[in-house]
C-alpha cells in the first residue's frame, strides 16, 4: 500500500471567484473627536492634484470609527478600517492606535 504524505493530504477546493473578499480600505488619521461612547471621529488628508490647475491640494475627511475599548482619545494618530455598516453613520473601525 502507498502511504499518503501528511502535506497531500485532502485539501477542500478552492472558493470560487465570487466568494472570496477583497482586502478591506485602511485609512490613518487624527482623532478630532472622541467624545461619544464606543465612536471616535477620525480626519483624514489626502494630497491630490487639482483636477484643472494641477496644484496639489489637501482633501479633508472625516471618517465615525467603532472604538470597542475607547483607547483614542482626541489628537491621536490612528488607524481604522473598513467594515460592515455598524450605524447610521459608522463603517470603519479602530484597528491600532499609531502615536498618542
Amino acid at each position: 500500500m502507498a502511504e499518503q504524505d501528511p502535506q497531500s493530504a485532502v485539501q477542500p477546493p478552492p472558493f470560487p471567484a465570487r466568494f472570496t473578499r477583497a482586502p478591506r480600505k485602511t485609512r490613518t488619521g487624527q482623532v478630532i473627536s472622541s467624545s461619544m461612547s464606543k465612536t471616535i471621529v477620525v480626519r483624514t488628508v489626502t494630497r491630490v492634484p487639482h483636477p484643472r490647475f494641477g496644484k496639489i491640494v489637501k482633501q479633508m475627511k472625516k471618517f465615525y470609527a467603532h472604538d470597542e475599548e475607547n483607547k483614542a482619545k482626541t489628537g491621536d494618530t490612528v488607524r481604522i478600517m473598513e467594515t460592515r455598516p455598524l450605524s447610521k453613520l459608522k463603517r470603519w473601525r479602530l484597528v491600532e492606535v499609531i502615536q498618542k
